[in-house]
């Protein structure tokens, strides 16, 4: 949920208590305080209205997405665009339909999956990691900032070739060239998020005695929280940018040996087919993601 929505939900509450402050409120207590009724009537409020928020953005985007798919399907069969470069969602549907039944297809999506939680995974854990070695470590912080900032500029693509000379043309050099894209950035938005906490909260601990690991396991990573788990959902889509670069250099399976295979061949329903199966596989694996964000999120309020 985000905050948009969690203000429009909270709007809705805000009526209420707006009517007790200006004395339409007839159940509120002759100090002016509310009644525990009251007040559970006041969280129920807000409940329906962010439900209610949530079921008209869902709803708006299901209509978009609607007339998206119907304006394309009309277009593709009344020639107004060309349908050998752009097709048109039946075509698409058949086309997935027929690989899926003669199993071609799950193999493709099974191993750029595999590839891009690997990626997604290692890049988080490593990127922090690094993040944590650059604050405990000042200098060291100083020494690789340039070369942090250089290869972070870096075009990804250009490395690709480095990785299959360094590992072979297959999955470690895939994960190699995932691993470029997503552990400088997720170190450089953890890293600046661990610089920017609070250096009053600091100088209490060490007032108090308290060590560098308590420092940073007591103030700089519970405040640091938010920051790294929103990380995890920009590593989704960074992860995929990074494996299907790699299956373009040198994978024979995956998704995106399927988009070059439909360019060399020219079947662009083929490359459509397979971006549209790319969307549905990450946005499966974003939602995970926001799951677990919320998941996580719920243990660390309720502590």
């Amino acid at each position: 949920m985000n905050h948009g929505e969690e203000e429009d939900g909270k709007s809705y509450a805000n009526e209420a208590i707006d009517d007790h402050a200006e004395g339409r409120d007839s159940s509120a207590e002759p100090d002016g305080t509310y009644s525990a009724a009251r007040l559970s009537n006041l969280h129920r409020t807000y409940l329906s209205g962010m439900r209610r928020i949530k079921w008209k953005i869902l709803s708006v985007q299901l209509l978009l997405l609607v007339l998206f798919i119907g304006l394309w399907e009309t277009a593709g069969r009344r020639d107004w665009i060309d349908v050998l470069l752009f097709s048109y969602p039946s075509k698409l549907f058949n086309q997935l339909w027929t690989t899926i039944l003669d199993g071609s297809l799950i193999p493709h999506i099974g191993i750029t999956s595999a590839e891009t939680i690997v990626g997604f995974v290692l890049g988080t854990i490593l990127g922090t990691a690094l993040a944590a070695m650059l604050w405990w470590f000042p200098f060291v912080s100083r020494v690789l900032d340039p070369y942090l900032v250089v290869l972070n500029s870096m075009p990804k693509v250009a490395l690709g070739p480095l990785f299959i000379i360094a590992f072979g043309a297959g999955f470690t050099a895939i994960v190699a060239t995932t691993l470029s894209v997503t552990v400088i950035i997720t170190t450089l938005s953890i890293y600046s998020r661990f610089c920017e906490v609070d250096a009053g909260l600091i100088k209490v601990v060490r007032l108090f005695g308290g060590t560098r690991r308590q420092i940073f396991t007591q103030i700089i990573m519970p405040d640091s929280f938010a920051t790294i788990i929103s990380t995890l959902k920009v590593n989704v889509g960074l992860a995929w940018v990074g494996v299907i670069v790699g299956e373009f250099l040198t994978s024979r399976s995956g998704l995106g040996y399927l988009i070059v295979y439909g360019f060399q061949v020219f079947n662009f329903t083929l490359v459509l087919s397979s971006l549209v199966v790319i969307a549905i596989v990450a946005t499966v694996m974003y939602r995970l993601v926001v799951a677990l964000e919320q998941w996580l999120t719920r243990g660390r309020t309720g502590r």
